[in-house]
């Protein structure tokens, strides 16, 4: 099986080899904008994230042999243009959590911890649509994106040690207080077993 680095060199002086790029990321990039805009606007946004990958598919570092890293952070720039679709997400579920909050025993913790991953994020949502916008996109690009902290900072262009600092300044501001380290981020799938942020549940 041929990685996407090769496709993409190959995809220079063949251009429709291009399309089995669109083919092996189209489903997780399309799950990856969803979850911040939701459905209406994914078909736009996917679109113009592989037009945009295809017109610069010169510009990818062929020594990264996924293409799943780079095709987010374009996703992520697109995404921009879409700030308000976002800003609704945030909105709606932040009023889900409000509502979750006041209808489970034990409160916002104790709901955390009885509902699945993507719910809880929700929970959470008044935290991270209060984090600066730089934060919250390294946080999604590292849970919802399910990049490394070295694919996180080749989709931003920053270095990964900057990504390691905004990921511990993330998960301080985002810990409940009182709460436990082992479930403070069982939300987000991605504790190492070293306590810090890491790949993999």
């Amino acid at each position: 099986m041929s990685t996407d680095s090769e496709i993409l060199s190959r995809s220079r002086t063949s251009p429709s080899a291009f399309a089995e790029l669109f083919e092996r990321h189209a489903a997780a990039v399309g799950a990856f904008i969803r979850r911040r805009i939701g459905v209406d606007a994914v078909e736009d946004v996917l679109s113009e994230t592989f037009l945009v990958a295809f017109r610069r598919r010169a510009d990818f570092d062929t020594s990264w042999e996924s293409a799943r890293p780079w095709l987010l952070g374009i996703a992520s720039r697109v995404l921009k243009k879409h700030r308000a679709d976002e800003a609704r997400q945030w909105r709606a579920a932040a009023s889900f959590a409000r509502r979750e909050e006041f209808s489970h025993e034990g409160g916002i913790d104790g709901a955390a911890q009885r509902m699945d991953a993507e719910v809880a994020v929700r929970i959470l949502a008044p935290r991270i649509a209060a984090l600066s916008s730089r934060d919250r996109e390294t946080l999604l690009l590292y849970a919802w994106g399910n990049l490394t902290q070295e694919e996180v900072a080749l989709a931003l262009g920053i270095p990964v040690g900057t990504v390691g600092s905004r990921l511990n300044r993330i998960r301080r501001k985002l810990s409940p207080p009182g709460s436990h380290s082992a479930a403070r981020l069982k939300w987000m799938g991605k504790e190492d077993a070293d306590g810090r942020l890491g790949a993999g549940a």
